[in-house]
């Protein structure tokens, strides 16, 4: 029904049905201006009590008065309850709460218009098709409010990017991780970088241009190495990372793998509260990956369960048994699960011995694979009974039948994924994005190039390369801003 509804509204908004104006008489409203004006629901399609549709573009008040006529535009930025009507039939539509955002004091930084109304989809289809047959008004494109609201300089790229990210989070975490992005702290971060390599980019080009008349400061030159080395530590930091900030856009890996009947399906089935995984009391029941995301204390993670590692058996069940090595190869973090009323067994020994014991061993890093060993079937050990194996690595107990060590493991779960993913509530800014990386990446090697530079010329060619890294990861920049530093640091001439 939907696509059929925004063919409709794309007919109108190529033109009047009719020789005749839609616009009814008395409204006062002026000729369209030759920039688009964009419509849209903004809420979401379906069924609901509210939907939100807005315009942005020099049409909005003719959009508004010609839906709302013979009433004027109501307050900026005041709700108003008002009859909307076809501006064509006359015919009513709905009645529903209006809202007028003069530019540039709204979210594109355009004339904006908002009408709150009934979510039915008659009542969408309504109001849409009537706002299509507005002269000058559009269907607006994917993101395209957004778009607009960059080109005007109210987002930031990077804003733009944790609005993205806050609309689409699904965790506690990402949502945390999102509002900081969009509030500006990485784009705050880079502009602070940005502004430094602008200081020493102006520091050099003075000492070119005016170096040899002894009207510049003794050091210039040292202080900007000094700031291009403080720069450089900075951006190393950020870049060690570990991909921690993607881990959290994107998910964690976490890959249940084990030997044959330890409990790795109900262990699967268990983390992501529905039955994923076939569970049975014979071995060798999954064959292939399954996966399924899951929130894991407020972190997006992608859970993983495994084929039971083991040797000496059919082909199906190998190829099962080499997806889940693979698998393992490229986990972020691995929930080791062993039978714990079976630990002696052959399997139990050769899976410590070739996955637990060597990741376990390994210095334990955000950008290593980490590892959390869970002994399952504790209800088959006797209560209040010694450790069953006090040798073992460290180790959490856990009944998936009972439930008993759920609460420790999701607690163990928190802090590693914290590990991988970072802290969004605390901490720098995280990099969510490989093109943050790149970014970063290539300004920090252009600072490289700036230290060996061997002509100052050269030199500060890489410091405007670094510059516009910066710049393109957060959408900004201009030259303008190295002369004004001139001027201002510098007393040329005195």
């Amino acid at each position: 029904m939907w696509r059929g509804l925004w063919t409709l509204i794309a007919r109108a908004a190529r033109g009047p049905r009719s020789p005749r104006s839609c616009t009814r008489q008395g409204s006062g409203a002026p000729a369209p201006s030759s920039g688009s004006t964009i419509f849209a629901l903004s809420s979401g399609q379906g069924r609901c009590g509210i939907a939100v549709i807005r315009t942005s573009g020099p049409s909005s008040a003719h959009a508004l008065r010609s839906l709302t006529a013979p009433q004027d535009l109501p307050p900026a930025r005041r709700a108003c309850l008002r009859q909307l009507s076809d501006p064509c039939s006359g015919e009513p539509l709905d009645r529903a709460l209006v809202l007028w955002f003069p530019g540039p004091q709204s979210f594109t930084g355009e004339d904006c218009a908002e009408f709150h109304v009934h979510g039915g989809p008659a009542v969408v289809s309504g109001v849409l098709q009537a706002l299509g047959s507005v002269p000058g008004l559009r269907p607006a494109e994917a993101g395209e409010f957004t778009r607009r609201a960059f080109a005007h300089g109210k987002l930031s790229l990077t804003e733009v990017e944790g609005l993205a990210d806050l609309i689409h989070a699904e965790t506690e975490a990402q949502r945390r991780q999102a509002l900081r992005q969009l509030d500006g702290e990485l784009g705050h971060l880079c502009h602070g970088w940005a502004e430094i390599l602008t200081k020493a980019l102006a520091h050099v080009e003075a000492y070119i241009d005016f170096g040899e008349d002894d009207n510049l400061e003794e050091g210039v030159l040292d202080q900007a190495m000094r700031e291009v080395r403080e720069l450089e530590v900075a951006l190393g930091a950020h870049l060690r990372d570990a991909r921690r900030g993607q881990r959290l856009r994107s998910g964690a890996h976490v890959v249940i793998a084990g030997p044959p009947n330890a409990g790795k399906s109900s262990l699967m089935n268990l983390l992501s509260r529905k039955p994923v995984s076939i569970v049975s009391p014979e071995p060798g029941t999954t064959r292939d990956v399954l996966e399924t995301p899951v929130d894991l204390a407020g972190f997006p993670t992608l859970l993983s369960d495994t084929a039971g590692l083991r040797e000496g058996v059919g082909p199906v069940e190998q190829e099962g048994v080499r997806r889940a090595q693979n698998r393992l190869e490229q986990a972020d973090l691995i929930l080791a699960v062993l039978d714990a009323s079976d630990l002696a067994s052959p399997s139990s020994c050769n899976f410590l011995d070739a996955v637990v014991i060597p990741t376990g061993a390994r210095s334990p890093s955000p950008s290593g694979q980490r590892l959390l060993l869970v002994l399952n079937k504790s209800d088959l050990l006797p209560s209040n009974g010694p450790d069953p194996n006090p040798d073992l690595p460290p180790h959490l107990l856990l009944s998936c039948l009972t439930g008993q060590g759920l609460d420790d493991l999701l607690e163990a779960l928190k802090k590693e994924l914290a590990i991988l993913c970072g802290d969004p509530s605390t901490g720098p800014p995280l990099l969510t994005r490989a093109r943050h990386q790149h970014h970063l990446q290539g300004c920090l090697d252009a600072l490289g190039h700036y230290k060996q530079a061997k002509d100052l010329a050269l030199a500060a060619e890489a410091l405007r390369v670094a510059r516009g890294h910066l710049a393109r990861l957060t959408g900004g920049g201009g030259t303008e801003e190295v002369l004004d530093i001139i001027f201002r640091d510098f007393c040329v001439g005195k």
